[in-house]
Parts: structure tokens; sequence; C-alpha cells
């Protein structure tokens, strides 16, 4: 179930920001102009959004489901924006890494618990978006799994992100493309060229054939 995966990815995320030093708090993360710190500050803020949304109960029909909760944005983020900016302040306001995990893991651990005792049945109501919640959850192992990624892009001796995740994240990222991505990419390369966290090769461009088109795909 997506449900479980939602946990299993956000688990295995939580545990990647355990294992980091203080020092790796300070490198580059894979999102264009954060350092690891900030990627960090940014999943607390995911993590009460999701506990804000798992506490607003919505009626009507689901105007959206784990895929279509995803628009594609016309350009790349750069970083510079006024919530990017904000997020930047406030992980340096943190000052200690160790205060940022802590409460990482504080939020984060009641996500976990929440999600589990949600009704996957259930609709709830997000940026004026109503979907059940299981559909929101499933919506969120893509981010997690985006973030996960984000996370080790410097830091090769992190938590690895799941297959399971990137499996999953890869289908959903393929009927949002409408296309599949060609059998020769893992999983992980067809998330990072697919999303433009990374540039294709170009190997891999000539592979993409006319779906090359339609990348990156900037998921909002």
């Amino acid at each position: 179930m997506d449900l479980d995966l939602f946990s299993y990815s956000w688990a295995a995320l939580r545990a990647a920001v355990d294992g980091l030093s203080d020092e790796d708090f300070a490198r580059p993360s894979g999102c264009a102009g954060w350092l690891v710190r900030d990627l960090v500050c940014r999943l607390v803020i995911d993590a009460q959004d999701v506990l804000i949304t798992l506490a607003t109960p919505a009626e009507g029909e689901p105007t959206r489901d784990a895929v279509t909760y995803w628009e594609v944005a016309g350009t790349p983020p750069t970083g510079d924006g006024p919530l990017d900016a904000l997020t930047v302040r406030l992980a340096a306001a943190y000052g200690d890494p160790g205060l940022l995990a802590f409460h990482l893991d504080d939020v984060g651990s009641a996500d976990g618990r929440a999600a589990g005792l949600a009704d996957p049945g259930l609709r709830v109501g997000t940026r004026r978006l109503v979907l059940t919640v299981g559909d929101y959850l499933s919506a969120y192992v893509l981010e997690w799994t985006l973030h996960h990624l984000d996370l080790v892009a410097h830091l090769p001796d992190a938590v690895d992100v799941p297959a399971e995740g990137l499996a999953r994240s890869r289908a959903m990222l393929e009927e949002i493309a409408g296309a599949a991505f060609p059998a020769s990419f893992s999983d992980a390369d067809a998330l990072l060229v697919g999303t433009g966290r990374r540039a294709p090769t170009g190997s891999e461009t000539a592979a993409l054939g006319e779906l090359a088109a339609k990348h990156p795909l900037v998921l909002a």
C-alpha cells in the first residue's frame, strides 16, 4: 500500500538526516541555492503541512488524486524566491544543527503516527484542493523520495533512498509526463533527469527521444 510506503519513505529520510554530522549540514544539497541545513528546514515545514492537512477535513468530491496533485511549473527553481529566502534565514536561525534535526524528528514522528491513524478514504483539503487521505499521502511518497535524493546528492555515505520509493516515484513521474522513461535509466536517474535535478548526458538525451522536449518536469 502507498500509505505504508509513505511511512517507510518518510522514516528513511528522517534516518538519513539523523545520521548527518554537523559538518554535513553545511554541505550543498541537490536543491539549487540550498545547503543541506536549508533542505532539512524545508522538510520541517513540509512535515507541518502534512499535519495541518490531515487535520483539515473537506467536503465534496476529490478534485485531485496522487498524480494530479502535482502541477508542472514553467521554470526550475533558483533558490531566490521569497519562500526560499525565508527558509534559508530560518535554517540559519537554528544555529546548532542538532536543534534542527531534533525539530524534524519531533514533527516527523508525529507525521508518521498521524498517517498510521488516518482513514485513507477521508477527504482533506490543502491548497484549495480536495483529496482523499490515501491520495494525499501517496503524493508525498514522491515528495520524500525527491528530497531524499536532494539530501544525499553530495553525501555519498548517507542512508540510501529506498528502492521501493524510487520505483513508485518513477511510475508517478511517468504518469505526469504521459510517457515512460527509457528502460536504460535507473529509477534514480529517471527522477533526477526528469525533474531537472541533473542534466542528461548526450546518450541519455538520445535515449529520451521526443520525451526530451518535455523535460525538465518542475513539480510544484
